[in-house]
């Protein structure tokens, strides 16, 4: 019924559109003549060069502005229009001077020095000037983000790697936990403090050395004059420092602001292309074109609406066919019939693939999940090798992504964890070593499939496990077509291996907390999870499966064989991470080690970052463009145009981006 009034609604604002084009309404383009067929070719869209004012609506609403904690893409969308970092990137991909205008690294690269742009300026919500961006604003970020009592999601990005980092988070971690710490005695009976772990249990508050702020290797030479000291070898840091705690701050507004900072655009200072000049809740948010950004002559784009609306995605593409606003996503519902009607189909083109985000299917080690599912004997057979395989070469990804993209579905289709196209050295990464079998192959076959099941029931039958085995997998209801593309996979990889051997559950999460209450939790057999890139090196593909995260809790087994498989994983880890002088001795290494990851079984790639179709007044080959951080959400450099490009113009402007690319 939805889908009919939907339907209804979308065609009752087509013949609204056609009255107002044969009444004279429209853009005020000239007319387009007939082609030979009788037909009326698609205009070329045309760009606004006055008071370019793009309008988009949307249905999520931020939780803090404050883009020193936040590893939220939500969220950085709107920092990374509004505070500049140090380099930018250009529509290919290269790095380029943004407030810093050259930077330089020392012969081992652990010491990297920045010149920073002189005359830009710090403005407040209303565009007043307030004070000079200088060298000192990185080191008042980065102590803000190394201080524990900020909470910085994004720490993790100067953990081990900026020097004196870890030593003055741990300080300040050890001062905050001493005010509830009780006094007790260890087991040798020695006095120490005590504190309640988040299990309940009372726990040795181990006493941390003291450091300080000043000795966080963030340093200001002189006001121009930026300094990074580094714990190690860093050869790719440069892909670093336009993200979170590298981004700037004023620290004396932040001050002011104290636990203030970030909650409005009022507590808030600007350095970026735009300014946030109005911030209402769950109601709209205007960014306009800051007037005295250092680089205004490449923001095109006047003002950007963002207009709230919880139903954001049943109504956008009826008000985008109205004029009301200059982008809509199609829904896979409305996607065949749109494409198949002249009115519409010149309008349609997807977004961009973006490999900065990687998917793929995950094996819990760590089950916590509900009695009626079994977490006893998911345990016992997910540490079983030829389970997890029998899964893994039943799973065909084709019908899966097909759920996503009915249109090309191969085009997002990956078969390694880190994204092809994502690094390269002398070639690109998904072709060294023993990822080349993955990157070219494909890991779905039946017979192959049928022989692990063989192996594995004899072998789980004997540890005592039980048939069918129960896999719950859960699913975020918040993310499009989530729910079909998990039934699809039940249904493939049941009808490869039986109902005879495993039960696929297919349950859903709550709308908001997903991540809290499922995936960080363990409330989940087998479910899709994704990573983002933080910056440009296939280190930060492996931060998932450490031995702290929140993903697979491959850690927390307790099986002798899946611990000694993860102990050699991370070794090898351990020695692509040693190698900084050359990097493609760094990628075979990196190769080698998340090899060893698909190899036995511990996940299955399937997609990168979802790509759904869209009408968008944008051309988005303009923007930025970079495979992790912020590149991609930035407006500069972008213009507005009077209608959306049609498939086939944006598939002529990728090809034409790809030679570039290629050089």
């Amino acid at each position: 019924m939805q889908t009919t009034k939907r339907l209804l609604a979308l065609l009752l604002v087509l013949s609204l559109v056609l009255v107002m084009a044969a009444c004279g309404g429209g853009s005020g383009t000239a007319d387009t003549a007939p082609a030979a067929d009788g037909t009326t070719p698609a205009q070329a869209a045309a760009p606004v060069t006055e008071n370019a004012v793009y309008r988009t609506l949307y249905a999520s609403e931020v939780t803090t502005l404050n883009y020193l904690i936040t590893g939220q893409t939500n969220e950085l969308s709107i920092a990374a229009n509004v505070v500049d970092g140090l380099v930018e990137y250009d529509s290919y991909g290269n790095v380029e001077p943004a407030l810093a205008l050259s930077w330089e690294q020392n012969e081992d690269a652990t010491v990297w020095t920045f010149q920073i742009r002189e005359g830009v300026m710090w403005v407040d919500k209303d565009g007043n000037e307030v004070a000079p961006v200088t060298a000192n604003d990185w080191v008042s970020s980065a102590r803000y983000a190394c201080d524990a009592n900020n909470d910085s999601s994004t720490f993790y990005t100067m953990s081990g790697v900026v020097a004196g980092a870890d030593a003055y988070y741990d300080w300040t971690a050890y001062q905050m936990a001493l005010p509830t710490a009780t006094d007790g005695t260890d087991e040798a009976g020695n006095a120490v403090k005590l504190v309640t772990n988040e299990d309940g249990e009372q726990e040795v508050l181990e006493e941390v050395p003291e450091a300080s702020a000043e000795d966080i290797g963030v340093k200001a030479l002189d006001d121009y004059t930026l300094e990074f000291t580094l714990e190690a070898p860093c050869p790719y840091f440069i892909s670093m420092v336009s993200f979170g705690p590298y981004m700037p701050v004023n620290g004396d507004f932040l001050a002011q602001c104290g636990d203030k900072f970030g909650t409005s655009n009022e507590y808030l200072l600007y350095c970026g292309a735009f300014i946030l000049s109005t911030y209402q809740p769950q109601q709209q948010r205007v960014l306009t074109k800051n007037a005295s950004y250092w680089d205004k002559d490449n923001v095109f784009i006047d003002t950007i609406q963002q207009t709230y609306n919880a139903e954001a995605s049943s109504i956008a593409v009826t008000m985008y066919l109205a004029g009301d606003i200059d982008q809509a996503d199609v829904s896979s519902d409305l996607l065949t019939a749109m494409m198949a009607d002249p009115a519409t189909a010149d309008l349609i083109h997807p977004t961009r693939s973006d490999t900065s985000y990687s998917y793929w299917y995950l094996f819990n080690f760590d089950p916590n999940f509900d009695a009626e599912y079994e977490p006893d004997n998911w345990a016992l057979a997910v540490n079983n090798e030829n389970f997890r395989q029998s899964i893994v070469h039943a799973f065909n990804r084709l019908p899966a992504v097909a759920t996503k993209d009915r249109l090309d579905p191969t085009s997002m289709m990956n078969k390694t964890i880190t994204p092809k196209g994502f690094a390269s050295a002398s070639k690109d990464y998904t072709y060294y070593g023993d990822l080349a079998k993955y990157t070219e192959g494909d890991n779905f076959d039946e017979a192959a499939a049928l022989e692990y099941k063989e192996k594995a029931i004899e072998e789980l039958t004997a540890a005592g496990a039980t048939f069918p085995v129960k896999i719950l997998m859960m699913f975020n209801p918040t993310v499009t077509n989530a729910a079909n593309e998990c039934q699809v996979i039940e249904q493939q990889i049941e009808g490869v291996l039986g109902t005879d051997y495993i039960d696929i559950i297919v349950q859903s999460g709550p709308e908001t907390g997903f991540l809290a209450s499922v995936r960080r939790t363990g409330n989940y057999a087998f479910m899709s999870c994704n990573w983002g890139a933080d910056y440009a090196d296939p280190q930060t593909w492996t931060d998932p499966f450490a031995d702290d995260s929140s993903y697979s809790f491959i850690y927390k087994s307790t099986d002798a064989t899946t611990q000694a498989l993860y102990a050699e994983y991370l070794q090898l880890v351990a020695d692509a991470k040693a190698i900084t002088d050359d990097m493609d001795a760094r990628y075979e290494a990196f190769a080698k080690a998340e090899a060893f990851l698909l190899d036995h079984g511990f996940a299955v790639p399937i997609h990168i970052s979802s790509r759904s179709y869209q009408m968008c007044n944008l051309n988005v080959f303009e923007g930025q463009y970079a495979s992790f951080g912020l590149a991609n959400q930035r407006y500069k450099d972008q213009h507005l145009y009077d209608t959306s490009m049609s498939l086939e113009e944006y598939q002529a402007a990728y090809a034409e981006w790809q030679a570039k690319l290629a050089g």
